[in-house]
């Protein structure tokens, strides 16, 4: 039999939990089980690969300290990764020991949580271990603790030996019809190699970089796409032009997006049509893409986009009723 056991605190010296997985790894150790412990903030850089350290366990022990509040950021990064990367089929078949010593408030919270969360991996968990200890010594020398402690070691050594069923959690009724994990059509060798790979942070960075770059590249091609095309809205102004007798008036479009404005000049029959710059122009009007769109494809005008506020013009607003008269695009 072997059995694991991850530690998800900070090591320090008093801290009451490791006291007790030292107590449960000798007790395991003397029934002739192979026990191998992972203190996670020693491997807190590869941490998304220790689900796959699971493969070879039949039972395993999630150890922490609640310093504050919940079972800290080690315990839960682990978790996490088991469900990301773990592979689900084998840790339904092992059974986990919570181990939850407290130096404040939240123990009992702390050994909930770690039993759920290994209920919705879809795993085993066994009867744990949890209690407020304020100061390390007063656990050291009581004998009484010594033997809750090694009772619930043997009590995890005979649940595993014997493999001891259990009633189904309704919390695996949930994790069936709504705690999916992202499908990603993953097996779990490529989950494993996925796990080595977020926990090689030079190859992440590089990543990083490579996704960016693409993205600033392809950004440019679609921003030159858009912003440099001088075809856009011409041929629309141009074939539904209707000149009235005696008017002259100037129009600047900045259309949100593009590099250039769009201007239009009338002088009695004579139009321009263009992209370009004009100073002092008679009307400058801003609106955007889908505005416009909606504008020359005959599903608003002018009067009615400035009245609705999606379009904003400044000079005169005769001028810009014009607009409407000048080109009929309905």
């Amino acid at each position: 039999m072997k059995i694991h056991i991850y530690y998800g605190g900070r090591g320090l010296v008093d801290d009451p939990t490791i006291f007790v997985i030292n107590r449960m790894d000798a007790v395991l150790k003397e029934l002739n089980v192979n026990v191998e412990r992972f203190n996670l903030y020693e491997m807190k850089n590869t941490i998304a690969t220790l689900p796959q350290t699971l493969k070879d366990a039949d039972g395993i022990v999630l150890a922490t300290t609640v310093e504050w509040h919940g079972v800290g950021g080690y315990m839960q990064q682990f978790l996490d990764a088991c469900w990301l990367y773990g592979d689900k089929e084998k840790i339904s078949q092992l059974y986990m020991c919570p181990v939850v010593m407290a130096t404040t408030y939240g123990e009992r919270e702390g050994k909930l949580h770690l039993s759920s969360a290994w209920e919705v991996l879809g795993g085993r968990p066994c009867s744990g271990i949890c209690g407020y200890i304020a100061d390390t010594v007063s656990l050291e020398m009581n004998e009484n603790y010594h033997r809750l402690i090694d009772k619930k070691a043997e009590n995890l050594y005979r649940t595993i030996n014997q493999k001891v069923t259990g009633f189904p959690a309704s919390n695996q009724a949930v994790r069936q019809r709504v705690c999916q994990p992202k499908d990603m059509s993953l097996t779990p060798q490529e989950a494993e190699q996925l796990s080595q790979y977020i926990s090689d942070d030079h190859y992440v960075k590089k990543q990083k970089e490579d996704i960016q770059e693409l993205t600033s590249l392809f950004r440019e091609k679609l921003d030159k796409t858009d912003a440099d095309d001088t075809t856009a809205y011409v041929e629309d102004f141009r074939s539904h032009f209707q000149p009235l007798a005696g008017f002259s008036a100037s129009y600047c479009f900045h259309i949100e997006g593009r590099k250039k404005n769009l201007i239009l000049q009338i002088s009695n029959a004579d139009f321009t049509c263009e992209y370009g710059e004009l100073e002092n122009a008679d009307m400058d009007i801003q609106l955007d893409n889908n505005v416009m769109n909606e504008i020359v494809s005959g599903r608003m005008t002018f009067q009615r986009a400035f009245m609705g506020g999606s379009m904003k013009m400044k000079g005169d607003f005769k001028i810009l009723r014009t607009l409407d008269q000048l080109f009929d695009f309905a």
